[in-house]
């Protein structure tokens, strides 16, 4: 099968979403002037070392987008099995105003470098101030940069010095309605020179 996305597809669903996959979760918290906010994105990701930055695209004018607007700040979670039902609570589309901390009985804790929330009880939280919010072809999609400038991790998942993300299960997001669990790790050496 070959499509032009101008074109359409054809199918019952978008095969587009299910095509980049798996992807990490950033389970995004921010502070407003309506208060504290908790949202799942499917785009998002690390996207450079040093120094460390983020990056998750929005593709509506969420809650989220609205806050770091004005604070410029940021926190993204990270989703591990354990939480999955609670994540995707705070996917609901609640009245302004709502915290869905509270909604979805999410731990809350403040951050230390940025004033703003983050999952208490998570496995790991990047405090992150945006650099940059890019709007994006169509309607209403947007592209948020940040730069990491605190990093929480759960003592539990340190193992000899290593995160270990087999000692919580991180969640990714496949299409349609499906999600995946991390596991299993492979770990490969790269090739000499490479």
């Amino acid at each position: 099968m070959f499509y032009r996305p101008e074109d359409g597809h054809g199918l019952p669903h978008n095969p587009f979403n299910a095509i980049v996959a798996p992807r990490p979760i950033g389970w995004i918290s921010t502070r407003g002037p309506t208060g504290d906010n908790l949202a799942p994105y499917s785009f998002f990701n690390a996207v450079a070392y040093v120094p460390p930055q983020v990056m998750f695209a929005s593709t509506s004018t969420k809650d989220s987008l609205a806050a770091l607007r004005e604070s410029g700040v940021f926190c993204v979670n990270i989703v591990e099995e354990a939480a999955l039902s609670r994540m995707n609570a705070t996917s609901a589309a609640f009245p302004r105003g709502t915290d869905e901390f509270l909604e979805a009985g999410v731990d809350k804790a403040e951050c230390r470098t940025i004033d703003c929330p983050r999952v208490g009880d998570g496995p790991a939280s990047l405090e992150c101030r945006v650099t940059q919010v890019v709007d994006l072809l169509g309607r209403d999609n947007h592209l948020v940069l940040g730069e990491v400038t605190g990093v929480h991790l759960r003592d539990d998942c340190l193992r000899d010095g290593r995160f270990d993300v087999t000692t919580f299960r991180p969640m990714a997001r496949l299409g349609y309605r499906d999600y995946a669990v991390i596991r299993e790790v492979i770990e490969l050496s790269r090739p000499p020179g490479g």
